[in-house]
């Protein structure tokens, strides 16, 4: 099999580590790292030290228009255009460094910038045609023309194959009609990228281009959200609106396969967003714990207060690493990185939601006002968790896609699978009893067929000891599937649980191709804190692992959903203590 058809994780659960895909850690070329440093200067020049600018725009809850302006000049909208029609060309690796830059100041500006490139206009730069590159892209690369991802409905939100709005044949034509709800851009966009539900068989869903200038478009007031309020979020409706069949991205019935895709290509820029927002938080910690005094001494001192410094480091390490692996994975020209690309955007998004809580922690009282930075960053960090795919559903995502790769690798079930990995949730059910037998036999301990060799002879602890945890992994596996069978599909705390070794087995995979790298680069002295995030990294890791493996068997998940459901049925606590 090419390379590029590969993928690490989906390997990793059949037994093999594919270290040729991960190592060595991606290096941006000389020409692409000048180019971005120039990037990242000019955005340092424009927004650092404007946080009393921010906290304004949070509380009018818009971007005013020389900001819009400011963001066209920067060149911000052109960010993944093709340099034939006026964009910068950035590859994955430098346009979510770029996004992480941006975020270090403000994450409005970030969501308007990576909502318009990483999902907004994202199905054109995958599936669009030469016409249609030709008629949009100039306009997309100035600002002109600002894009939105047109996806979520009232009823349709992680379940994005239930979508209500139609689009119906009309001639050469469709006519579409519906509404989409929490369009980040979408009452400042002139390109849509909608998806509806066409002709044909039950479940066909189509991809399409709709312009603000068509009859029936039309938008709803800005919402008033938590955080990102500056950025703009509106509901749009479409009323009869003719769109022509020109405007059709990729197939006719194949939109389902557009959004995910769009969706797994765009993540990068939101993982990178989320490390360029725990560096300004780590650097704001680390000079609020240098300057503030309690007891006679800085906090800085203090072992607590160093012990989230510490934590802090070592997240935003791992995040950096997994968001630069996957990028470069992709910049590679890889063809399978879905779950590698949710792993990502998992793990970097809780990462930043515990940095910012531990951030605001360590402010104390300043941390709680709003004249500080703090509590804005910490509002606005929580969507990363609910947009561009919920963790939850990521998590059953990349659980059940890693445990149907070990019946799929039975030739006798090729067809009885097929397609399950455009809906793993669903299609996992399909396993026969004797499928799961195999699948068992395939997963036993000691199925591990391969394991690290060209990492340097200083690591080779950390390495044993992710191996370790691939055989943890072909555990859990095993035990899963011998103790619910094909009912796994409704055993989400134990998917969870499988889901959770999955992450940190990757993420601690590209924590150990960069200090590899690093080690090689740079010498052992040199990288020697490099090494002790590894350390620490890899002891979480180990401990996490073994917590899940035991878990299994032995829980409480039965008396956790009995009350839960006493809850639901009676809709409140019951207890007091009058």
């Amino acid at each position: 099999m090419d390379k590029n058809e590969k993928s690490f994780m989906r390997s990793l659960c059949l037994g093999y580590i594919e270290e040729d895909l991960i190592l060595p850690f991606p290096k941006m070329k000389t020409e692409d790292a000048e180019v971005l440093r120039g990037v990242v200067d000019a955005l340092a020049s424009s927004y650092k030290g404007r946080d009393d600018e921010y906290r304004k725009w949070d509380r009018e809850g818009e971007l005013p228009d020389s900001a819009m302006e400011e963001m066209k000049s920067l060149g911000l909208f052109s960010l993944i255009i093709p340099e034939e029609f006026g964009g910068m060309g950035m590859n994955s690796s430098a346009y979510s460094r770029t996004l992480q830059e941006i975020s270090k100041y403000n994450a409005s500006i970030a969501i308007t910038a990576g909502a318009h490139s990483s999902i907004g206009m994202r199905a054109l730069k995958l599936y669009g045609t030469p016409e249609q590159n030709s008629k949009f892209y100039p306009k997309l690369a100035t600002g002109e023309m600002i894009a939105a991802f047109c996806l979520t409905e009232p009823g349709a939100g992680s379940d994005a194959a239930s979508i209500k709005t139609k689009a119906v044949r009309d001639g050469d034509d469709w006519i579409l009609n519906g509404s989409k709800l929490w369009i980040t851009n979408g009452g400042i966009a002139g390109f849509y990228t909608v998806f509806a539900r066409t002709d044909g068989a039950e479940g066909q869903i189509t991809a399409f281009i709709v312009t603000r200038d068509m009859t029936g478009v039309s938008v709803g007031p800005h919402e008033d959200k938590m955080g990102l309020r500056a950025s703009n979020t509106t509901t749009v409706m479409f009323d009869n609106v003719r769109i022509p069949s020109a405007n059709v991205l990729g197939e006719v019935g194949k939109g389902f396969k557009v959004a995910m895709n769009v969706l797994n290509s765009g993540r990068t820029g939101l993982g990178g967003g989320c490390v360029g927002a725990m560096k300004r938080l780590i650097e704001m910690t680390a000079k609020q714990c240098k300057e503030r005094e309690q007891f006679g001494k800085p906090i800085a001192e203090y072992g607590l207060i160093k012990q989230k410094m510490g934590h802090m480091i070592v997240e935003c390490y791992a995040a950096e690493s997994v968001v630069s692996l996957v990028s470069g994975i992709v910049d590679a020209g890889s063809k399978e990185y879905g779950v590698e690309a949710a792993i990502s955007k998992v793990f970097a998004t809780e990462c930043l939601w515990r940095t910012a809580d531990e951030a605001l922690q360590a402010a104390g009282g300043n941390g709680y006002m709003c004249e500080f930075p703090y509590e804005r960053i910490l509002r606005d960090s929580r969507i990363n968790r609910i947009f561009e795919g919920t963790n939850d559903i990521l998590r059953l995502f990349i659980a059940l896609t890693g445990m149907n790769d070990a019946g799929k690798k039975l030739t006798d079930l090729s067809k009885s699978l097929e397609g399950i990995f455009n809906d793993p949730i669903k299609g996992f059910g399909t396993i026969s009893e004797y499928a799961l037998r195999r699948v068992t036999q395939e997963t036993k301990v000691g199925a591990v067929k391969s394991s690290f060799t060209k990492v340097d002879s200083a690591l080779k602890t950390y390495a044993e000891g992710f191996e370790d945890g691939v055989r943890d992994l072909a555990r859990a596996s095993d035990r899963i599937l011998r103790k619910h069978g094909k009912n796994i599909i409704g055993k989400q705390f134990a998917t969870k649980r499988m889901a959770d070794i999955m992450i940190d087995l990757f993420v601690l995979a590209s924590v150990i191709s960069r200090v590899d790298t690093s080690v090689r680069e740079k010498g052992l002295e040199a990288a020697k804190k490099e090494i002790e995030i590894l350390e620490v990294f890899s002891g979480q890791v180990r401990r996490r692992t073994k917590s899940n493996l035991g878990k299994i068997d032995e829980n409480d998940d039965e008396l956790i959903k009995s009350l839960a459901d006493h809850a639901f049925e009676n809709e409140k606590y019951v207890w007091d203590t009058i």
